[in-house]
């Protein structure tokens, strides 16, 4: 996710990773610098993005030991509050994108903490929004976020094989079915983004009473489509308390 938001930004950045190699090859893809410890790389930064397992938070934060000036984090499961914790006194910026950030037609929702209005609240939205869309959310719903926009791309890459699946069964060369998949889910999104996302007005469009459409929708609600796509999201939302 580290190396994803960051091809979105598209500016050189400063990398630190326990993996050299990685660190490494980011950085040069992005005209930035590997750099040899979390303490050089906050020296050098105006706000450090914290990238790392939720785990290693205190850990990385000693690393640091207090040379940041900011602190922007997309680490899962983590509050501003206990992020403030570990870093007393900073302005606190949470961030949670997806990996369609990295082409730049990501989500990323965004709570900010306590302090964020002392610090580069409004530059850093407008960095990040290079990567797509920022939602501004209370910081208790970026969970239930997260697993629509976060997973959601894991999620729907498993419905567009499902369907392309179905298509090849009846004959489709396999890509084919792929590429009118995925196409038809692209322009579906686009098609919405110019039409106040009335998803209830697109599926009426389209499915005309009796056809063939409204039969394809009668049984994806008798087959339960609704109850596994809330299933999924209660086992995201669940697991991340």
């Amino acid at each position: 996710m580290a190396s994803a938001l960051a091809r979105g930004l598209g500016e050189p950045v400063l990398v630190h990773d326990l993996d050299e190699a990685r660190a490494r090859s980011l950085a040069e893809e992005l005209g930035g610098e590997a750099v040899g410890s979390n303490a050089e790389l906050a020296e050098r930064s105006d706000v450090v993005v914290l990238c790392h397992k939720p785990a290693q938070l205190e850990e990385v934060a000693g690393q640091v030991g207090g040379r940041a000036t900011a602190i922007a984090s997309i680490l899962a499961a983590t509050p501003t509050s206990r992020i403030e914790a570990a870093y007393p006194g900073l302005p606190v910026y949470r961030f949670i994108p997806n990996i369609p950030a990295e082409v730049r037609r990501g989500v990323l929702c965004y709570a900010p903490g306590s302090l964020a209005s002392e610090g580069p609240e409004d530059e850093l939205i407008e960095l990040f929004g290079r990567a797509g869309a920022v939602i501004p959310l209370d910081e208790e719903l970026i969970e239930p976020a997260m697993a629509i926009m976060s997973c959601g791309p894991a999620f729907m890459s498993l419905v567009a094989e499902s369907f392309a699946d179905a298509g090849a069964a009846h004959g489709l060369e396999k890509e084919d079915a792929r590429r009118l998949t995925v196409e038809t889910m692209a322009g579906t999104a686009a098609w919405l983004g110019a039409h106040d996302l009335d998803l209830e007005d697109l599926r009426a469009r389209v499915a005309t009473p009796g056809g063939a459409t409204e039969r394809g929708l009668l049984k994806l609600e008798s087959a339960g489509l609704r109850d596994v796509c809330r299933a999924a999201v209660d086992a995201v939302v669940e697991s991340t308390r």
